[in-house]
């Protein structure tokens, strides 16, 4: 038996197994984007929150505050 005799017999199950990779390389790319959008949801909820915090404490109008601590925040 030749290597294409081979491959004759077995080229369903490779081709099933190609694909079954395929279908879990594509589950985990859209866990892991997934995970990230709701990663960054709660970074900006966090920044939101701390913004805030910051403006009470500091006693001032917020667009005040943003305008002279701009340089200092990442966002």
């Amino acid at each position: 038996m030749g290597a294409l005799a081979l491959l004759g017999q077995f080229w369903p199950y490779l081709l099933a197994t190609g694909a079954a990779l395929a279908g879990l390389w594509t589950a985990y790319a859209k866990g892991k984007a997934g995970q990230k959008a709701r990663q960054e949801a709660v970074d900006a909820a966090a920044r939101s929150e701390a913004r805030k915090i910051d403006d009470a404490v500091a006693g001032r109008a917020p667009d005040k505050n943003r305008g002279r601590l701009a340089k200092w925040s990442r966002s």
